[in-house]
């Protein structure tokens, strides 16, 4: 029994470990300051759902009924006002109509790091190179 935890928890670090190397970070490069630390926070808090490609495919969206939003995805994010966004990051997913799963992160992050979050979305789904 203990063998098997064991190599699930192995096989998990596995997963965990081969996503950190095909991780290109958004933050390599020349990014701000700003933006190289709300990545970091995103790393932190939303990558094991939205996924470390931005893309809504997280370690965590195994058995999700509602998959996670494609952060990545210029048409579907530009759709979204901006105060959706800070609303869903605050108080959860559902007080945009969208999966309960989200959670609230307004016991977490400042009311600055949560504006600077949705900068930061905007900035990963290059919605304003959008055509």
């Amino acid at each position: 029994m203990m063998l098997r935890y064991g190599l699930a928890l192995l096989g998990g670090f596995a997963v965990l470990a081969l996503g950190i190397t095909a991780h290109q970070p958004a933050t390599a490069g020349t990014e701000s300051p700003k933006i190289q630390a709300t990545a970091h926070l995103y790393d932190t808090y939303c990558a094991q759902c939205h996924g470390v490609q931005r893309n809504g495919k997280g370690i965590n969206t195994v058995g999700l009924s509602v998959q996670p939003r494609d952060h990545s995805d210029t048409v579907a994010m530009s759709s979204l006002p901006r105060e959706q966004i800070i609303k869903a990051i605050t108080d959860g997913g559902a007080s945009v109509n969208k999966s309960a799963l989200m959670p609230s992160w307004s016991g977490v992050l400042s009311k600055d790091q949560i504006e600077d979050m949705a900068d930061y979305l905007m900035y990963v789904c290059k919605c304003d190179q959008k055509k």
